[in-house]
């Protein structure tokens, strides 16, 4: 009996190669879920940064965020925690913003234990959370 190889089979060892990288690789970029991201700051164990800029923090910000504006980021880039033991959450609007500034981070190396927030205040203001304005 003679065994052929599927003209296939090279595409599919390629998918399963790909999506098992994908699958190792994805709790590290993997984003916080907005609950996630609610509950660890208000228990003080994530540093949660909001980049909007400041009309639209003028509107609210999560108790405790540090706010640190997108168009501020390269001149402040040091206020951002490098210490990997303590988790940092990013949040803008609705995550556009926050997920292009962590692959900025990645990119730049030393901050593996940065994440984004999914939904963005935005989601925050349209479920009723507590919001405080800025400097409160």
């Amino acid at each position: 009996m003679t065994s052929r190889i599927s003209p296939f089979a090279p595409a599919a060892l390629f998918g399963l190669a790909l999506a098992a990288r994908l699958a190792v690789a994805a709790p590290v970029d993997a984003p916080v879920s907005l609950e996630e991201a609610r509950a660890m700051s208000e228990a003080g164990q994530v540093v949660l940064i909001d980049v909007r800029e400041p009309r639209e923090h003028a509107n609210g910000v999560a108790a405790g965020a540090m706010l640190l504006p997108l168009s501020q980021v390269n001149q402040r880039v040091a206020e951002i925690p490098t210490d990997p033991s303590k988790p940092v959450y990013i949040i803008c609007n609705t995550q556009n913003r926050s997920s292009a500034l962590l692959r900025s981070l990645r990119n730049a190396g030393g901050y593996d234990h940065v994440q984004f927030v999914t939904g963005g205040m935005s989601e925050w203001a349209k479920r009723g959370w507590p919001m405080v304005k800025p400097g409160t």
